[in-house]
Protein backbone atom coordinates (compact mmCIF):
# COMPACT_ATOMS: atom_id res chain seq x y z
CA UNK A 1 0.00 0.00 0.00
CA UNK A 2 0.79 3.72 -0.46
CA UNK A 3 0.72 6.07 2.43
CA UNK A 4 -1.13 9.06 2.30
CA UNK A 5 -0.02 12.97 2.62
CA UNK A 6 -2.43 15.65 4.93
CA UNK A 7 -2.35 18.88 4.29
CA UNK A 8 -3.31 22.00 6.38
CA UNK A 9 -3.36 24.90 4.34
CA UNK A 10 -2.48 28.42 5.00
CA UNK A 11 -1.94 31.25 2.90
CA UNK A 12 1.57 32.02 4.39
CA UNK A 13 2.30 28.57 6.12
CA UNK A 14 1.11 24.94 5.65
CA UNK A 15 1.37 21.66 7.11
CA UNK A 16 1.92 18.39 6.17
CA UNK A 17 1.88 14.96 8.17
CA UNK A 18 1.75 11.30 6.73
CA UNK A 19 0.70 7.81 7.42
CA UNK A 20 2.06 4.54 7.42
CA UNK A 21 2.13 2.30 4.00
CA UNK A 22 -0.75 0.69 5.72
CA UNK A 23 -2.68 3.70 6.11
CA UNK A 24 -3.05 2.82 10.08
CA UNK A 25 -1.76 6.16 11.84
CA UNK A 26 -1.00 9.38 10.82
CA UNK A 27 2.17 11.36 11.90
CA UNK A 28 3.75 14.72 11.63
CA UNK A 29 5.70 15.49 8.52
CA UNK A 30 6.93 19.13 7.91
CA UNK A 31 5.46 22.98 8.13
CA UNK A 32 6.59 25.04 5.66
CA UNK A 33 6.00 27.94 3.58
CA UNK A 34 3.11 27.66 1.24
CA UNK A 35 5.51 28.76 -1.36
CA UNK A 36 7.99 25.81 -1.06
CA UNK A 37 4.70 22.75 -0.75
CA UNK A 38 4.46 21.76 -4.30
CA UNK A 39 8.19 21.72 -4.77
CA UNK A 40 8.13 19.69 -1.26
CA UNK A 41 5.70 17.07 -2.21
CA UNK A 42 7.69 16.10 -5.47
CA UNK A 43 10.74 15.69 -3.77
CA UNK A 44 9.09 13.50 -1.10
CA UNK A 45 6.87 11.76 -3.94
CA UNK A 46 10.56 10.82 -5.01
CA UNK A 47 11.28 8.72 -2.18
CA UNK A 48 7.54 7.80 -0.79
CA UNK A 49 4.92 6.22 -2.95
CA UNK A 50 1.58 8.58 -2.14
CA UNK A 51 -1.76 7.30 -3.10
CA UNK A 52 -3.51 10.60 -2.07
CA UNK A 53 -3.41 13.41 -0.73
CA UNK A 54 -5.79 14.70 1.84
CA UNK A 55 -6.61 18.26 2.58
CA UNK A 56 -8.20 20.15 4.97
CA UNK A 57 -11.72 21.49 4.50
CA UNK A 58 -12.40 24.78 6.35
CA UNK A 59 -15.75 25.09 6.91
CA UNK A 60 -17.85 27.84 9.37
CA UNK A 61 -20.20 26.69 11.94
CA UNK A 62 -22.99 26.51 9.47
CA UNK A 63 -21.24 24.73 7.29
CA UNK A 64 -20.57 27.40 4.53
CA UNK A 65 -16.99 27.26 2.97
CA UNK A 66 -14.49 29.74 4.50
CA UNK A 67 -13.17 32.46 3.05
CA UNK A 68 -9.91 30.78 2.33
CA UNK A 69 -11.71 27.82 0.01
CA UNK A 70 -10.89 30.33 -3.04
CA UNK A 71 -7.06 29.64 -2.00
CA UNK A 72 -7.48 26.29 -1.75
CA UNK A 73 -8.72 25.18 -5.06
CA UNK A 74 -6.21 27.20 -6.51
CA UNK A 75 -3.72 24.97 -4.36
CA UNK A 76 -5.80 21.66 -5.44
CA UNK A 77 -5.64 22.74 -9.21
CA UNK A 78 -2.11 22.94 -8.60
CA UNK A 79 -1.26 19.72 -7.09
CA UNK A 80 -3.57 17.92 -9.57
CA UNK A 81 -1.17 19.35 -12.21
CA UNK A 82 1.99 18.10 -10.84
CA UNK A 83 0.22 14.91 -9.18
CA UNK A 84 -1.85 13.35 -11.72
CA UNK A 85 -1.58 10.02 -10.52
CA UNK A 86 -2.75 10.70 -6.89
CA UNK A 87 -6.30 11.53 -5.86
CA UNK A 88 -6.84 14.56 -3.78
CA UNK A 89 -9.66 13.89 -0.68
CA UNK A 90 -11.03 16.36 1.19
CA UNK A 91 -11.93 16.50 4.92
CA UNK A 92 -13.26 18.97 7.59
CA UNK A 93 -10.79 20.97 9.41
CA UNK A 94 -13.16 22.33 11.63
CA UNK A 95 -11.42 23.43 14.98
CA UNK A 96 -8.38 21.41 14.39
CA UNK A 97 -6.19 23.99 15.31
CA UNK A 98 -7.51 24.53 18.49
CA UNK A 99 -7.44 20.54 19.40
CA UNK A 100 -3.82 20.88 17.88
CA UNK A 101 -3.21 23.60 20.31
CA UNK A 102 -4.63 22.05 23.55
CA UNK A 103 -3.09 18.24 22.11
CA UNK A 104 0.42 20.38 22.49
CA UNK A 105 -0.62 21.52 26.17
CA UNK A 106 -1.55 18.33 26.97
CA UNK A 107 1.32 16.64 25.92
CA UNK A 108 3.43 19.05 27.86
CA UNK A 109 5.16 20.90 25.37
CA UNK A 110 6.57 24.48 26.92
CA UNK A 111 5.19 27.55 26.52
CA UNK A 112 8.37 28.77 23.81
CA UNK A 113 7.63 25.58 21.36
CA UNK A 114 3.73 26.13 21.42
CA UNK A 115 3.93 29.32 20.15
CA UNK A 116 5.51 28.33 16.97
CA UNK A 117 2.80 28.63 14.98
CA UNK A 118 4.08 25.82 12.30
CA UNK A 119 4.24 23.85 14.63
CA UNK A 120 0.33 23.90 14.87
CA UNK A 121 -0.11 23.86 11.59
CA UNK A 122 1.82 20.58 11.82
CA UNK A 123 -0.14 19.29 13.99
CA UNK A 124 -3.44 20.27 12.85
CA UNK A 125 -2.82 17.93 9.55
CA UNK A 126 -1.93 15.34 11.26
CA UNK A 127 -5.01 15.52 13.01
CA UNK A 128 -6.93 16.07 9.88
CA UNK A 129 -5.37 12.77 8.69
CA UNK A 130 -6.14 11.14 11.17
CA UNK A 131 -9.74 11.80 11.26
CA UNK A 132 -9.62 11.10 8.14
CA UNK A 133 -7.99 7.40 8.73
CA UNK A 134 -10.98 7.06 11.19
CA UNK A 135 -13.79 7.85 9.35
CA UNK A 136 -12.45 5.95 6.43
CA UNK A 137 -12.07 2.87 8.37
CA UNK A 138 -15.51 3.39 10.54
CA UNK A 139 -17.24 3.80 7.82
CA UNK A 140 -16.09 1.08 5.41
Amino acid sequence: MACLVGIDFGTKRTGLSCTDPNQMIASGLKNLPTSEVVSFLKEYCKKEEVAAFVIGQPLQKDGTPSAVETRIQDFIEQLSQHFPNQKIERYDERFTSKIAFQAMLDGGLKKKQRQQKGMVDQVSATLILQSYLDFKTNTI
